[in-house]
């Protein structure tokens, strides 16, 4: 068992290498008796196999006021089964060096395994299990839900959650993204064992789920063995991934978090592009020059480099169903939060004025084209996108023209998603910092020049763009 889990850990790195290689791999795709969507990317270069299962039932189908449920389903389905108990699962689990996951996410929910080819056959045995004999253990789920309070009431001292969960209401309000995937306090103490039951039979069905798998297996392969276990698995989910309506653009509004500490997080927030937005890629792009890009990202020039006044700054965009979240973030001491504030907004208005250079255009996008096949460099990955453009319903040529895509992009294209996207009076502001800073005025303007101060020393540098 020691020797399979060395072996898994040993092919997951292989494969890295292989990976760059196989980057525009074509992927096929086939459907089960029962509906289920598969698609198959073939990577033979190492004897593994990985698969994610995704249905539309991720935590904006919670029930109202039960924010959660959707995430202790995952937890429920991936702890325990009718047939096995929390320990005798996790060493039939062990066994084989199976590794069987569960998430809920905002739109969706997925059931994921990787294992060696030669332990496939148990794999999908577990995989199976886990979705279709569910424990409904009383005990286990007692202990879950205590758990998740326990960490909610821990995460109230995080000012990244914190944000998070003001965000979501600033942004969203009463609508179906408008909670936390993990929940509240308030929301998990509301939760039955009842409410993940009734999730459960109401969404985890066939017809709606797209199964991804990559690996060393072939479609000829892989149909028989899904139809044979889950032939008895029918239905459809009663509600669809496309059953929900926009949310209501919302600027101008603010909210203040006050925890006891010395630094402010600022997150400035709106709607951002759905996952099927047909000017995706130019603002894709045009994230990746506004903060998504690392140390080459205007934020990070104007705010940190050339002032000193953010330990990081970055903006991301969360492409779901229908218009998901765009946010700039930024962390900095309490002092100087709203001179940081300012320059952010400054960037914003010129970029939304048109000011992109063409220089900074084409960095950006020969940075995302170098950099897609490390985007893909494990197994896990490329399920991942692969289980993205099945629940979106994207082209089965997206990963194979991304980059033709991204290198489609006119800087016109780019000036325009910024002339929509990055106008500062149609943003909206989270802090979380202490109350004494909270009570300073927001800035209406920003200084042309300010004065260069000794920059801060950041954390690891993270690439926020978004990549798929």
């Amino acid at each position: 068992m020691m020797l399979r889990g060395y072996i898994i850990n040993l092919c997951l790195s292989l494969f890295s290498f292989g990976s760059l290689a196989m980057a525009a791999t074509p992927i096929q795709e086939a459907t089960l008796n029962n509906g289920v969507r598969v698609l198959l990317m073939e990577a033979h270069n190492v004897p593994m196999v990985a698969m994610k299962l995704v249905m539309p039932a991720g935590s904006r189908f919670d029930a109202e006021g039960k924010a959660g449920t959707a995430t202790l389903l995952a937890g429920m389905l991936s702890d325990h089964t009718a047939k096995h108990d929390f320990t005798a699962w996790a060493d039939l689990l062990d066994a084989d060096a199976i590794r069987l996951g569960a998430h809920a996410g905002r739109d969706g929910f997925n059931i994921s395994l990787t294992v060696l080819k030669d332990a496939l056959q148990p794999g999908l045995d577990a995989l199976t299990e886990s979705l279709l004999q569910p424990g409904w253990n009383t005990k286990r789920f007692a202990i879950m839900k205590q758990d998740s309070i326990a960490a909610a009431q821990k995460e109230k001292e995080e000012p990244g959650v914190q944000a998070s969960a003001a965000g979501a209401a600033l942004l969203f309000a009463n609508h179906p993204y408008g909670h936390r995937s993990s929940g509240s306090m308030e929301s998990l103490a509301r939760i039955d064992l009842a409410d993940l039951k009734t999730l459960y039979a109401r969404q985890i069905k066939p017809q709606g789920a797209v199964l991804a798998v990559s690996g060393d297996i072939t479609m000829a392969e892989l149909l028989p063995l899904l139809n044979a276990r889950l032939a008895h698995w029918t239905g459809k989910a009663a509600k669809g991934l496309n059953d929900i309506d926009k949310a209501k653009a919302v600027a101008g509004l603010q909210r203040d978090v006050a925890l006891p500490t010395s630094q402010m997080l600022v997150q400035l927030l709106r709607l951002g592009p759905a996952r099927n937005d047909s000017d995706f890629f130019p603002v894709f792009v045009l994230n990746h020059i506004l903060g998504g890009g690392g140390f080459g990202s205007r934020l990070m020039e104007e705010v940190r480099e050339k002032r000193g006044l953010v330990y990081g700054v970055y903006s991301y965009f969360i492409p779901l169903a229908v218009p998901g979240s765009f946010v700039i973030s930024l962390q900095t001491r309490a002092d100087q939060a709203g001179q940081a504030e300012a320059v952010v907004r400054q960037v914003m208005a010129d970029m939304a004025a048109g000011k992109i250079s063409n220089k900074q255009f084409k960095a950006s996008k020969e940075n995302l084209i170098g950099s897609f096949a490390q985007r893909m460099d494990s197994n896990r990955e490329r399920v991942g996108l692969m289980a993205m453009i099945g629940m979106y319903h994207l082209p089965l040529d997206y990963l194979s023209r991304w980059t033709d895509r991204v290198g489609a992009v006119t800087l016109a294209q780019v000036k325009t998603q910024a002339s929509k996207y990055l106008t500062p009076a149609q943003w909206n502001r989270v802090r979380v910092g202490p109350a004494a800073a909270l009570k300073s005025a927001p800035l209406k303007a920003t200084p042309q020049k300010t004065t260069p101060q000794k920059a801060i020393t950041p954390k690891k540098p993270v690439n926020h763009t978004i990549t798929h």
